[in-house]
């Protein structure tokens, strides 16, 4: 499954993951996010409602990864790295922009 996300006035195809987080997620639709820059390689919001959390170690982090930290924060990372954390999967947006420079972006994500 796939939904849109819309970011500096561009259109992103968002291919989901099969989880429960995901397949919750995508009911929400539409919804804006103003996400918030942390570590130099990802933007972050908290999400108003939990989503069903199953986290893995998932080591490495690639640009366009979107997961969900805890059951309520949603991360969408625009730089790859190695990381000890555990996420649960929610999909991946191809050729996301560097988003490093700005504090806060608007993003929204519909079906």
């Amino acid at each position: 499954m796939t939904i849109k996300m819309q970011l500096s006035g561009k259109t992103f195809s968002v291919a989901l993951a099969d989880t429960a987080a995901a397949r919750a997620w995508a009911k929400r639709l539409p919804v804006t996010l103003q996400m918030q820059e942390l570590n130099g390689n990802e933007k972050y919001a908290y999400l108003s409602k939990s989503l069903p959390s199953a986290p893995q170690a998932v080591g490495d982090i690639r640009a366009g990864d979107i997961m969900l930290f805890g059951d309520d924060c949603l991360v969408l990372f625009y730089a790859s790295f190695n990381t000890p954390y555990r996420y649960t999967r929610i999909g991946r947006v191809e050729h996301l922009p560097d988003l490093s420079g700005q504090p806060t972006v608007s993003v929204t994500f519909s079906n």
